[in-house]
């Protein structure tokens, strides 16, 4: 099979089945945020995310052999990508998640593919094409009706939804960083060293603003969210995630936010038995047609066949 190139908005089947599995991997993040910060301060759970991510994924750069960026010039890149893409969206979110609920931060991050298609079309680095964008709109749609956009009045909640919105900015950020430094660096050190940057910089930031040695060690449960988070929703997750934008580009791997919704539910379905309403079958259409917009190959055999 031809492997896509990030510049012609294709994404093949094994990309399609990569983004189910980051969905799954990023929809846990939601939950296990919102299991930590009972007893975690916001700040202290974003270090605690990036450090332990890190750490796990260490033995794996010796295992397969992948040395360490060399001075300043070959950090920076990691830096700029760990600051873009962890410090400052997983603490804007995770802040966010104390003013707003998880499924309203979950809507408003499903707006991250909206803001790259804007900032990669800014930056000269993918065609502004009304398919994508009429596509990503339809599936923000898609994932307020299956969502449901809550009416709930809490204190705060404007600044949150300006904190989780602002996260969402910043990940269309970070995928254009990645796009222009990081075009030929394998997912698995991009992955450690931009965790590894993320750590120094949340240790400076959550020390300046929590001092979290003052806090009481948490509970058990608390530390198995917080290292589900580590390990699942960061440290796997981003391997899965420059895997994805190495071969399909920028753009397309930031599509795995519209499907977080769905495949949170289809979990929940599965997992906890929990029941589907119309609502979230009709929204989870939607999207799916979204998608279909966005890949395009539906629309063009529909051209062929008129």
């Amino acid at each position: 099979m031809r492997r896509p190139s990030p510049n012609d908005n294709r994404i093949d089947a094994r990309d399609w089945s990569l983004l189910t599995v980051l969905s799954v991997l990023w929809g846990g993040s939601f939950f296990f945020n919102g299991a930590a910060l009972r007893e975690l301060p916001p700040l202290t759970l974003v270090l605690l995310r990036v450090a332990l991510g890190a750490a796990i994924l260490l033995p794996l750069l010796r295992i397969q052999g992948i040395g360490f960026p060399k001075g300043i010039a070959g950090w920076k890149p990691f830096v700029a990508i760990g600051l873009l893409n962890n410090v400052i969206p997983f603490s804007l979110i995770v802040v966010g998640q104390t003013f707003i609920p998880s499924g309203l931060a979950s809507i408003l991050n499903a707006t991250t593919p909206l803001f790259t298609v804007i900032v990669m079309a800014a930056a000269g680095e993918e065609a502004l094409r009304l398919r994508r964008v009429v596509g990503v709109a339809l599936g923000l749609a898609g994932v307020i009706i299956l969502r449901g956009w809550g009416v709930e009045t809490r204190a705060g909640q404007g600044l949150g939804i300006l904190l989780c919105l602002g996260g969402a900015l910043s990940y269309g950020f970070a995928a254009l960083a990645a796009r222009r430094l990081l075009k030929d660096a394998a997912p698995l050190g991009t992955a450690a060293f931009q965790l590894m940057a993320s750590t120094v910089m949340m240790a400076i930031v959550a020390g300046a603003m929590e001092q979290p040695w003052r806090f009481p060690m948490p509970g058990v449960t608390i530390w198995l969210a917080v290292l589900g988070l580590a390990g699942l929703s960061t440290a796997l997750a981003y391997i899965v995630f420059f895997q994805i934008l190495r071969r399909s580009g920028a753009t397309n791997v930031m599509l795995v936010t519209l499907l977080i919704p769905v495949t949170a539910i289809l979990l929940g379905w599965l997992v906890l038995g929990e029941p589907i309403w119309m609502r979230e079958i009709a929204g989870a259409i939607v999207i799916g047609s979204a998608l279909l917009v966005i890949d395009g190959r539906v629309l063009d055999l529909l051209r062929r066949g008129t």
